[in-house]
């Protein structure tokens, strides 16, 4: 099942890291995640799955794995 997230995009964890998307009342941690996406601070709307068979090291929150996003603009 889709879902969509609204936020921003936030660099997180140790070594490596993962990047994330906080929304008001959750942090999921983005799968798949195109470079343009990649960026911190960008505010943006998220779709994607939750992948509850997938375990990372940063555990920051559930897992989206990216099927498509657009930017908002801050205007």
């Amino acid at each position: 099942m889709s879902i969509t997230v609204t936020g921003s995009i936030e660099r997180k964890g140790f070594g490596p890291g993962t990047w994330a998307i906080v929304s008001e009342d959750k942090t999921y941690e983005l799968k798949n995640a195109p470079e343009e996406l990649r960026k911190a601070g960008l505010k943006a709307k998220v779709k994607g799955s939750v992948r509850d068979d997938v375990m990372t090291f940063a555990m920051i929150g559930p897992v989206l794995e990216v099927e498509s996003f657009e930017t908002i603009s801050s205007d």
